[in-house]
C-alpha cells in the first residue's frame, strides 16, 4: 500500500507563534514541474496590523538586550541556518534554481548572518563620536534603535535578500515585520524556523508570506512602524508605499541592488547601509574642571 505524501502547509509567523491567515486562504508553490510541492498563508491585511502590534510588544526584549547577547542569538541563527543547508538547497533547486546557485546563495546567506552578527557591537563606535563642545561638558552622539521596522524582501534572491534585510534591521534592536512575496515563501518560513529557536525573543521577528500589494498600504500608513525598507518592488508599488508612509513622515529606503549586488559585503554590510535603521542621541555630561 503506497503511502500519502504530506504536503508542507507553511503558516505565518507573528508574535512567536505560527497562525493561519485571519482570511483563511492559502496559495500553492509548484516545482518546476508543475507539481504542487507546499502550500502557504496568504496573509491579509488584518495579519499585518497583528503583526505590527506583535512586534511593537517583542520590541523591548530585543531592544534593552545588550549588543553582545543581540550579536550571540544572529550567530546562533547562522549556525542553525548551516545545519540545515542542504534543505535550504533543497528547497531553492524547487524554485527552479540550479543545483550549484543553490549551494552558492545559501553558502553566501550564512556567511552575511555571520558578518551582521559581528557588526552588533561594533557599529556604535563607527556610527557614534564625541563631539567638540565650547564649555566645560562631555558631548556624545549614540546610535540607538528606531523602534519596528517593516521589510518588504525580494523574490530574488529569495534567501540572501531577506537575510540581508532582516539582520540589517535586526542588529541595532529594531522588531521586523517581513512581508515576503509567494516566490520567496519557502525559504521564508524555513527562515522563520531556525530564528524561533535560536533565541530570538517573540515577537522580534514577524514574517508575512503571500501578495505584497494588498499590505503596503495598511503597513505603510500604521503610525506604530518607524521605517521601511523594500527591494523587489516595483515603481508604483515603491511610490504607493511613499505616499503612505509619507503621513506620519516615516523613513522609506528603497534597495536598488539586483543580482550580483546582494553578493557584495562592501555594500550590503556597510555601516553606510546600517546607519538608515538607526536613531541618533546626543547627550551631554559636566566635565571636570
Amino acid at each position: 500500500m503506497s503511502r500519502l505524501e504530506v504536503v508542507k502547509t507553511g503558516k505565518l509567523w507573528i508574535g512567536g507563534k505560527w497562525p493561519r491567515s485571519e482570511s483563511g486562504q492559502t496559495f500553492a508553490v509548484e516545482d518546476n514541474k508543475g507539481n504542487v510541492i507546499a502550500r502557504y498563508a496568504l496573509a491579509s491585511r488584518k495579519d499585518a496590523r497583528d503583526a505590527v502590534e506583535a512586534a511593537r510588544v517583542g520590541l523591548p526584549a530585543w531592544r534593552d538586550a545588550t549588543a553582545m547577547m543581540r550579536g550571540q542569538i544572529l550567530y546562533r541563527a547562522a549556525e542553525m541556518l548551516e545545519s540545515r543547508a542542504s534543505e535550504f538547497c533543497d528547497v531553492l533547486i524547487d524554485g527552479g534554481m540550479q543545483r550549484a546557485a543553490a549551494r552558492r546563495e545559501v553558502d553566501a546567506s550564512i556567511d552575511r548572518m555571520v558578518m551582521l552578527a559581528g557588526w552588533c557591537d561594533k557599529i556604535h563606535q563607527v556610527l557614534g563620536c564625541q563631539n567638540s563642545v565650547a564649555g566645560p561638558y562631555h558631548n556624545f552622539t549614540v546610535p540607538q534603535s528606531c523602534g519596528v521596522a517593516v521589510v518588504f524582501s525580494p523574490p530574488t534572491p529569495p534567501l540572501l535578500g531577506l537575510v540581508t534585510l532582516l539582520g540589517s534591521t535586526l542588529l541595532m534592536g529594531n522588531s521586523v515585520v517581513a512581508v515576503v512575496p509567494r516566490e520567496a515563501s519557502m525559504v521564508a518560513v524555513l527562515l522563520g524556523e531556525v530564528l524561533a529557536v535560536s533565541d530570538v525573543p517573540n515577537g522580534a521577528v514577524n514574517l508575512l508570506t503571500g501578495d505584497l500589494l494588498p499590505l503596503i498600504e495598511p503597513l505603510g500608513g500604521h503610525r506604530e512602524v518607524a521605517v521601511f525598507v523594500a527591494a523587489g518592488l516595483a515603481k508604483s508599488q515603491r511610490t504607493k508605499l511613499r505616499v503612505a508612509a509619507a503621513d506620519g513622515i516615516r523613513r522609506v529606503h528603497c534597495v536598488p541592488w539586483t543580482g550580483a549586488a546582494w553578493e557584495d559585503n562592501d555594500e550590503t554590510c556597510s555601516p553606510w547601509f546600517l546607519e538608515q535603521f538607526v536613531e541618533f542621541k546626543t547627550l551631554w555630561h559636566p566635565a571636570a574642571c
